[in-house]
């Protein structure tokens, strides 16, 4: 069993709060988030996995027929495929073992902000900026921009969602994108899609972003920040914030 840092179940319990926020957001167009015995779920209403996913509470109390209903309903009926996460100290027996996430997490009193350099400008992104942000995020990411706009454009001016979009000398080069909660965890920001692209890289913009992000979410009240690097410089850039490592979640399919 993995040794657990104090920080672990805090992280765990923010990133179930923010991802159902996610599928509250979504109930219009097929989303939602509901909570089963052993797990918490939420759906975009999407046909992709990656939103679409339930956190793991407790593995012994899962359902996964239950669970695999609630999907099924989900997309005004036509259903969703799906995943789920589970901590990384816990065993799971249904689905296929895919990767583990990481996560990082940060309170408020072990934040260290940064400037944003000369030439870097950062706002939040409007409904009219989406144009620029679908752009930005599928050059980062390598998705299909028609894949990743009906992703994106709910959180443009959505109540607890601050999009942030970074200029570089006045040309616009970075997004991230913060989800505010005051759920299980407590008051907490979660920090997802922070991408820049290429040629903008290494100026200090990622972490200009997410610095001007914390420092918004937690004058705001929030007490916890959590997020998942998908790279070692990547959770060395946060590292430099005041973040550290927790253990992760893995992520299970085909269940």
């Amino acid at each position: 069993m993995a040794r657990l840092n104090a920080l672990d179940g805090r992280v765990w319990t923010a990133h179930g709060d923010a991802w159902q926020t996610e599928g509250r957001l979504r109930e219009p167009v097929g989303g939602g988030a509901v909570e089963l015995p052993g797990i918490r779920l939420m759906a975009s209403g999407l046909p992709h996995a990656r939103w679409n996913s339930g956190d793991v509470t407790d593995p012994a109390l899962v359902d996964v027929e239950h669970v695999r209903a609630w999907y099924a309903a989900r997309a005004r009926g036509n259903g969703v495929p799906w995943g789920i996460c589970v901590p990384s100290n816990q065993a799971f027996k249904f689905g296929q073992l895919r990767f583990r996430k990481r996560c990082m997490g940060l309170t408020r009193n072990e934040f260290r902000p940064v400037d944003a350099a000369p030439g870097i400008g950062i706002g939040t992104a409007v409904p009219a900026d989406v144009d620029s942000i679908v752009h930005i995020d599928a050059a980062a990411f390598g998705d299909p921009a028609a894949q990743i706009r009906p992703w994106i454009e709910p959180h443009l001016g959505a109540a607890g969602f601050i999009v942030a979009l970074a200029n570089l000398d006045g040309v616009p080069v970075g997004i991230a994108t913060a989800i505010v909660t005051e759920d299980r965890a407590g008051p907490c920001v979660g920090l997802f899609g922070v991408g820049v692209l290429g040629h903008a890289r290494r100026r200090g913009v990622a972490s200009a972003m997410t610095s001007w992000l914390l420092v918004r979410a937690f004058a705001e009240g929030a007490a916890l920040a959590h997020l998942n690097p998908d790279s070692d410089a990547a959770a060395q850039l946060y590292a430099r914030l005041g973040f550290v490592e927790t253990a992760g979640l893995d992520v299970y399919t085909d269940l």
